[in-house]
């Protein structure tokens, strides 16, 4: 009997490590529940005696790889719920082209494995530990900073990682208010003391971040030169990036020309340029810039090296930098984190940012997958709802 019970408290000991993203070395770790033999008997009872989350159910991988093949969906047994922490039941999760790096391996910060996968989302507070304050049953909640293991029905953290939002906003933007709006709103105010009448240029301007760049910046009164790549349907995203706010829309070939600047009229020559591409498309925006001018480079999406030319550094005097969110969100800025984040959701509320968006059956998660991976053609950011 002792050693039934042992075993089942290494399980649930082993999977709560899981979900907090501890390491372990196997999910029914033997070995581990075989040391745990010499134990006094109390060690067993305690853990019975604790409160319990809910079975969950859980997209986790035991080894990096392609998503689609190394991801798998499964139950998780009830975990236990200590003083400090909160049990979410989440509401929605997107699947971000981080969230694919992180399984896929290449991404710079990874859980250990096993892990399951996700990094935002929002729920809504299910159970509290006895010492939790300020957060009841039925609240909503997001992971602020960010954390790993989203992609779960039931998520156990300690408090200190949640924080409350206003439930009167849409459950998918309140899912989705950190990787991408936070980005375009710090990219804004971080680099450039931009003012009214002053321009932005950025590549990738279909992505969320891109359409948050432009209405960010409309509501600045800056306006905003955006580049999209060649491709089918590219006439439907100009328009749609237009109705957004976006001063002009250009695609990659469209700009193969000596002189860009050309292209603005009575648009001043843009201060400040965003760049998630790479490759050519970067240099598109260094040819945009103003003498002086910044470029933030944010992602790589071609895979492609940025390339600047001698002349833009000595003539134009050009400044490259780049863009974590991940290091600004772990820097000691909660309160300010906070009222940016409430900020952003406050303009989703009011109908002033929105971005497309795709919210599919969490037991869909494979065709979710799939889209947001590409091998669908272009869709929509997916956004599971549990």
């Amino acid at each position: 009997m002792l050693e039934g019970t042992v075993m089942a408290t290494a399980r649930i000991v082993s999977l709560k490590a899981l979900v907090h993203g501890v390491s372990v070395s196997r999910w029914t770790p033997l070995s581990r529940a075989l040391r745990l033999r010499s134990r006094p008997l109390y060690c067993a009872v305690r853990d019975y005696s604790a409160a319990i989350s809910p079975p969950s159910k859980a997209v986790v991988y035991e080894q990096h790889g392609s998503p689609d093949v190394v991801t798998r969906m499964t139950e998780l047994p009830p975990v236990e719920i200590n003083d400090n922490d909160v049990c979410v039941r989440m509401l929605a999760a997107p699947i971000n082209p981080s969230d694919i790096n992180r399984i896929e391996g290449v991404y710079p910060v990874r859980p250990p494995l096993p892990a399951v996968g996700g990094y935002e989302g929002v729920g809504e507070v299910h159970a509290i530990g006895s010492a939790v304050k300020g957060l009841s049953p039925g609240d909503w909640v997001i992971p602020s900073p960010p954390s790993s293991g989203t992609w779960q029905t039931y998520v156990i953290k300690e408090q200190s990682v949640w924080q409350k939002v206003d439930k009167s906003t849409p459950m998918e933007y309140a899912a989705t208010v950190i990787v991408n709006p936070l980005t375009a709103l710090r990219m804004l105010e971080d680099f450039i003391a931009l003012k009214s009448g002053d321009t932005i240029v950025q590549n990738g301007a279909t992505s969320i971040v891109g359409q948050c760049v432009i209405q960010l910046a409309r509501l600045r009164g800056i306006h905003s030169i955006n580049i999209i790549r060649d491709r089918a349907g590219s006439d439907e995203a100009k328009a749609h990036l237009k109705q957004l706010g976006a001063d002009e829309v250009y695609t990659e070939s469209q700009l193969e020309v000596k002189n860009v600047r050309g292209l603005l009229g009575n648009i001043p020559e843009p201060v400040l340029g965003f760049n998630c591409v790479g490759g050519n498309a970067a240099s598109l925006i260094l040819k945009f810039l103003k003498q002086g001018g910044t470029m933030v480079t944010y992602g790589g999406m071609s895979k492609k090296p940025i390339t600047v030319s001698t002349s833009a550094f000595i003539f134009k005097e050009l400044t490259l930098t780049g863009f974590w969110l991940q290091r600004w969100m772990s820097s000691d800025k909660a309160e300010e984190r906070q009222s940016m984040i409430d900020y952003l959701l406050g303009l989703c509320r009011d109908g002033k940012l929105k971005y497309e968006l795709e919210v599919a059956p969490f037991d869909d998660f494979h065709t979710a997958l799939e889209k947001a991976m590409g091998k669908r053609g272009r869709q929509p950011k997916q956004v599971l709802k549990f």
